[in-house]
């Protein structure tokens, strides 16, 4: 069908302008990354027959630029973390993620991933997910061996550890090097393309939703080889879409200090189309100012060992804290800039092995010597790092409660690296917010009523994970690919629309 006006996801076709269904299928799914994916494999076993549209040529989304940690555990542990030796209690698991999620959290999700973390695990490993039953002791942004499990966020940093036992949950692909979220696809994918009941139309951009006069999605247009068609869906539409970091519009809109960084997490086709549709037929929006910003000052390893100031000089957050939780709190500081100051040995081999790309920008016999080439005022510094290194003889680092393995005195000589936001370094950012569903994956209205016919799941909907400050890795990959199936089961289980 040709459209004679523009169409856009802001603006839904009305089923009585519809004349003719140039496909129709039970569920349809816009996008097929690990969300859409799963979601896929999932509505197709409950008896559903699918169709997937993705925009690009090949599925993958962001799912396939990530290295597929996924963060699991609770009821126990899984195979690999009882392999490796670690007892995994699911109200500790409870605990960490609500914390991370601070009070923006929703407990009833949180609550059901957690509970079903362990059958997540066997799901996917029974549609051919490996994971090797060994533990990566390194401190890592990304296992770049094929071990199996890791620690992946703030699991042993205060506050967290304090209040909930540390377990690594973060499960890695048995892959070597940063390959893990190119094979999970490819396993995803050929779990697609084994079941008739599933198909895919590639290069198939989704335009807008379909709805009746009760406002119930009934499908969606979508557009192939440059002509626009309708798509009957008799149960319903689940947008897998993305989020919205490469809309450069909408994240100044609804996230702007994500607009501090300088690198995009994405694929091109997280322009939030999926999330102005939902919005467009009644959906809410919530978190919409959240994302995660990475400061990856590791590795080396020996880098949590040096301290992170602000322009007065001071201290402001534990060092041994996730990248994630540092950026986000650098963020969140009244200064113009930061310097991250080590030893000599501490900076190591940062220059081989680091992804931060922070010059070096002052170094110093002294720390006098150091206040005065960054400019700071004299005594600051000073007077931190006496603090600091006091405290590191104790034992005990009493301003900001670094855990007392990565207590080293700071003795010059010294280096300061520049990360400020601008400067140089490298600072990755994504999205966080998105439409608000249920754990069912059903997407909600104001009153949080669902609105029919219509899921999201992925970073489309609002999911698990909801501030920077508390982001674990896995846990977009966790959810999303936990979220698809969700949604998959829930639009399965709709009875069929025969108007």
């Amino acid at each position: 069908m040709s459209a004679t006006t523009r169409t856009n996801p802001s603006q839904p076709r009305r089923m009585r302008d519809v004349h003719h269904w140039d496909i129709e299928t039970d569920v349809a799914i816009v996008g097929f990354g690990g969300a859409g994916g799963c979601a896929a494999i999932e509505a197709a076993d409950s008896g559903s027959e699918v169709v997937i549209f993705e925009l690009a040529s090949a599925g993958g989304g962001s799912t396939a630029m990530s290295s597929a940690e996924i963060y699991m555990g609770g009821s126990g542990g899984t195979r690999v973390q009882r392999a490796c030796g670690f007892d995994d209690n699911t109200e500790d698991m409870f605990t960490y993620m609500m914390m991370t999620a601070g009070p923006l959290a929703d407990e009833a999700k949180i609550r059901n991933y957690c509970e079903n973390s362990l059958g997540h695990f066997q799901w996917l490993v029974d549609r051919g997910v490996t994971f090797k039953d060994s533990f990566h002791q390194e401190r890592a942004i990304v296992c770049l061996t094929d071990d199996g499990l890791l620690y992946t966020g703030n699991e042993k940093a205060y506050p967290f550890a304090q209040q909930a036992k540390p377990c690594p949950r973060g499960h890695n692909l048995q892959v070597e090097g940063d390959n893990g979220g190119p094979l999970f696809i490819k396993i995803i994918a050929d779990n697609v393309e084994q079941r008739d009941a599933i198909s895919v139309e590639y290069e198939a951009r989704a335009l807008t939703l379909i709805v009746d006069d009760d406002n119930r999605v009934t499908g969606l247009v979508v557009r192939i080889n440059q002509q626009e068609h309708n798509v009957r869906a008799r149960q319903g539409v689940i947008l897998c879409a993305g989020g919205f970091v490469m809309n450069e519009e909408m994240v100044n809109k609804f996230a702007p200090m994500l607009a501090r960084g300088n690198v995009p997490c994405g694929n091109p086709g997280d322009t939030g189309s999926g999330i102005l549709m939902g919005m467009a037929v009644g959906g809410t929006a919530i978190n919409m100012h959240e994302g995660f910003i990475s400061l990856p000052y590791y590795p080396p390893a020996s880098m949590t060992r040096g301290i992170l100031i602000n322009d007065k000089g001071q201290r402001f957050i534990n060092e041994d804290v996730y990248h994630g939780r540092m950026g986000a709190y650098l963020l969140n500081q009244q200064s113009e800039r930061f310097y991250y100051i080590l030893t000599v040995d501490q900076y190591g081999d940062y220059e081989k092995t680091s992804y931060l790309s922070a010059d070096v920008v002052a170094t110093g016999e002294s720390v006098a010597e150091l206040e005065s080439e960054l400019g700071l005022r004299k005594s600051s510094l000073q007077q931190t790092i006496a603090l600091y290194n006091e405290d590191c003889q104790a034992g005990e680092d009493t301003m900001q409660h670094k855990a007392a393995e990565w207590l080293e005195p700071l003795k010059p000589p010294l280096a300061a690296l520049d990360v400020t936001p601008g400067r140089g370094a490298i600072f990755p950012y994504f999205t966080l917010g998105g439409l608000d569903t249920l754990p069912s994956g059903e997407v909600v209205d104001p009153q949080r009523q669902p609105i029919q016919g219509l899921f999201a799941a992925g970073r489309t909907a609002c999911g698990v994970v909801r501030t920077g400050q508390g982001y674990s890795s896995g846990m977009s990959v966790g959810d999303a690919t936990f979220s698809g199936r969700m949604a998959g089961i829930a639009a399965s289980a709709v009875v069929r629309s025969r108007a």
